[in-house]
């Protein structure tokens, strides 16, 4: 890693997406499952349903942060590498055929992700990585303009939003806000011929790179000259204005916070969040240095892409299968209940999972699209 690199590499950044990264894991190993069937239509069941779910369609849960922090993470992550290569003298446009390339990847990456847990091909465009590499280009496009500029366009993209949702009424699909008779369901017939069960659109695209290109201007942000305590000002304001806007359109009936089509007000919320989330995690890691256990976070999160693929699918079709084997195996002799058999076969898991990350790690290998 050179100087330029070496001095605006964030940790708050690295464990931030580490940590996105080591949730994703736990979910693709059964963990959550395994919890709630500890005690089913207990309290587990209940910390299940409420923190570790989407929520069925109008509000806003833990675990609907997690695709947010996704984006903004990505969108940080680029504008930082832009930033050093500048400083090594590759330009714009020379940088961009690099990403075009890779959004043309993690766009069919997101696709095999489909067919690998459908079973079968299938033509599915609901991936966060087949969206992640259409949010990466929109940002990536703007991402030498004013940073005014970029904000004002995330927030075009929102209001492009509001009017494709609210005005562009077609037969069967002239509810705004309802499951499967939107805007969104209606384009995702025309894309794939098909809707989604779970209310999921493809163009959530649209919504939702403005949480990449707010990631844009955290990373611009954050490596800049500013004070630290100017940088966590900044983040908590637009994080607190976001919460305020996002929540108070919900709670006029203006716009429901919506998940599932990535409204107006689910970007803003969802993305207050992310930005308060940021800013803690840049004090404690960055500001009073604060890191003994970050190295977990860090080392899973400079792998991040081919620990999701392995999670996704090696892991989830087969490696939770060979680990559970073993696992429950020694534990069934024991006369441990099967529960917490379920339960200790996820975690182990999840531990050899990111050991793997370690070890890639330690090797200095790393997987760049």
């Amino acid at each position: 890693m050179d100087n330029t690199q070496s001095k605006n590499r964030l940790l708050s950044l690295d464990v931030m997406r580490g940590l996105i990264m080591i949730l994703l894991a736990g979910e693709a190993c059964l963990l959550y499952v395994s919890f709630r069937d500890l005690q089913p239509n207990g309290t587990t069941d209940y910390l299940f349903n409420h923190l570790l779910q989407h929520h069925p369609w109008n509000g806003l849960r833990l675990w609907d942060l997690i695709q947010p922090g996704f984006m903004l993470m990505a969108g940080s992550a680029l504008y930082i590498s832009y930033h050093n290569k500048l400083a090594k003298g590759i330009s714009w446009e020379k940088n961009f055929r690099h990403i075009a390339i890779r959004c043309v990847k993690l766009f069919f990456l997101g696709v095999l992700i489909h067919c690998v847990g459908a079973g079968k091909l299938v033509w599915e465009l609901w991936n966060v990585l087949t969206q992640l590499s259409v949010t990466t280009i929109i940002a990536y496009l703007i991402i030498r303009k004013s940073s005014t500029f970029q904000l004002v366009f995330s927030f075009g993209l929102l209001i492009l939003t509001e009017v494709l949702y609210r005005y562009v009424l077609m037969p069967g699909y002239d509810q705004p806000f309802v499951m499967g008779k939107n805007f969104g369901s209606y384009v995702d017939m025309i894309l794939m011929g098909k809707i989604n069960s779970n209310g999921w659109v493809a163009i959530n695209v649209i919504p939702t790179a403005a949480h990449t290109i707010w990631g844009v201007l955290a990373g611009k942000l954050l490596i800049s000259k500013s004070t630290a305590s100017k940088k966590i000002k900044t983040l908590v304001l637009a994080g607190i204005c976001g919460l305020v806007i996002g929540y108070g359109l919900d709670m006029a009936s203006i716009t429901p916070i919506i998940k599932r089509i990535s409204t107006s007000s689910f970007v803003l919320a969802s993305g207050g969040w992310i930005l308060l989330l940021l800013a803690l995690l840049y004090w404690i890691t960055d500001v009073k240095k604060i890191s003994r256990y970050a190295w977990l976070f860090t080392v899973v999160g400079m792998n991040s892409i081919f620990i999701y693929l392995f999670f996704e699918t090696v892991g989830y079709n087969w490696f939770n299968g060979f680990v559970g084997i073993f696992v429950k195996g020694f534990t069934g002799f024991l006369g441990t209940p099967e529960n917490i058999q379920a339960l200790l076969s996820a975690f182990v898991t999840l531990l050899a999972e990111c050991y793997l990350c370690y070890w890639l790690y330690t090797k200095k290998i790393f997987f760049k699209l």
